[in-house]
């Protein structure tokens, strides 16, 4: 009986512990907004020019890495712009598409930050608003 006990502590206190370690790993992730929102045009069939309004937000899991963001913000922000001016009207007003607009954005962003400072540092690219006319 005894042992069961002390095994259940044990068991209690792993859990614990894990839980903690689970939080603190959820604390470290840090955002970088661009600002201010990314605005463009796109490949438009109609006479009238078409254009998306985006904000974007970098996940990173270190925050000393927003710095890095920082510093390549013109860049991060050029690349993102030449995505969106390269979509077709359908694309930009899909669901699917937006969806793959925002991994093509997240890809270029990644492979951009690795040319320049050596690694992947974006863990995820979110579109937190997105418009377009």
């Amino acid at each position: 009986m005894k042992k069961l006990v002390s095994t259940l502590v044990m068991l209690c206190c792993f859990a614990f512990n894990v839980h903690a370690a689970d939080e603190q790993a959820l604390e470290d992730y840090a955002y970088y907004g661009f600002e201010p929102d990314i605005v463009t045009n796109y490949i438009s069939n109609r006479k009238k020019l078409g254009f998306v309004k985006i904000s974007v937000e970098l996940m990173v899991k270190d925050p000393n890495d927003l710095m890095s963001l920082e510093h390549h913000d013109p860049l991060l922000r050029s690349a993102i712009v030449e995505i969106l001016g390269n979509q077709s009207e359908e694309k930009v007003k899909s669901l699917s598409g937006r969806e793959d607009i925002r991994r093509e954005c997240y890809e270029t962003v990644n492979s951009l930050m690795e040319q320049e400072v050596g690694r992947s540092i974006v863990v995820n690219l979110l579109f937190t608003k997105y418009l377009y006319d």
